[in-house]
């Protein structure tokens, strides 16, 4: 990864995106000690965003319907810790070595600048996955990535601040409504609210955003919507959470009886 200042690469974005990457920057994101979870819980993914016609994007891929798992859906570069990954620092810095085997990404390039990683966020499979943000400051390098054809179907972006205002994506050329990627009767944006048994029947609304490929939901979206509002420093256009819906790592671990592990 770069070793360049980041300050430097910083002029080079639009004034927007630039204060985007600032308040990244400058957030403080809380540190988490996991060391105590079994290194099979441990996940991290790669948010990868690049400027196009001065507007932050965000790298996803659509997983191949082969896959036993999440097939289909839509995904950050990423993937489980290795055994062989000293620790969840050493684990982040791995994500780009899966992202090169996804999407042929650069295993070395000084256009690729890491920003911070998040709060981890817990799946519905119980993985604790770490959000490993970035930033690519040479755009050109997304024509030349090119997908696995055992893990990847598709490659695609989805401008981030459409995220906090799905209306914003309507100058994409997104998929057809109605169509097997976008099966719902709203235009841009979709939810839901449901139980889940896992969260000792806990609210939990889902969001859905459609997108040029597969639509963004879940963990992805959930992922989204926090990068997002720190970047651009403000909440959702729409409802975010279901009432009394856990908010946050902490009170996920309680709620499942997990480790205590924040630092």
């Amino acid at each position: 990864m770069s070793t360049t200042p980041i300050s430097e690469q910083l002029a080079k974005l639009s004034p927007t995106s630039r204060a985007s990457i600032e308040r990244l920057l400058a957030h403080e994101w809380r540190p988490h000690d996991l060391s105590s979870f079994p290194r099979k819980r441990l996940a991290a993914v790669l948010v990868l965003l690049y400027e196009e016609s001065g507007q932050l994007r965000v790298l996803l891929t659509t997983r191949s319907k082969a896959l036993r798992t999440h097939a289909g859906q839509t995904a950050f570069p990423g993937g489980r810790a290795d055994d062989t990954d000293v620790d969840l620092v050493q684990t982040a810095e791995i994500k780009f070595r899966e992202a090169h085997e996804e999407v042929a990404l650069p295993l070395s390039s000084p256009h690729i600048h890491v920003l911070a990683s998040t709060a981890p966020f817990i799946s519905l499979h119980k993985l604790v996955v770490t959000p490993v943000i970035a930033l690519l400051t040479e755009p050109a390098l997304i024509t030349t990535l090119t997908a696995s054809e055992e893990e990847v179907a598709a490659i695609f972006s989805h401008p981030l601040e459409a995220i906090l205002d799905p209306h914003l994506a309507a100058k994409e050329n997104l998929v057809e409504s109605g169509g097997e990627d976008w099966i719902y009767d709203t235009e841009f944006h979709n939810t839901s609210v449901s139980t889940v048994p896992l969260l000792n029947d806990a609210l939990y609304r889902m969001h859905r955003f459609r997108s040029i490929a597969s639509p963004i939901k879940g963990l992805t979206a959930d992922i989204l919507i926090l990068v997002a509002e720190v970047a651009f420093g403000r909440a959702t256009s729409y409802e975010r959470w279901a009432e009394g819906q856990p908010r946050g790592f902490a009170a996920y671990c309680e709620i499942l009886g997990f480790p205590e592990s924040a630092s």
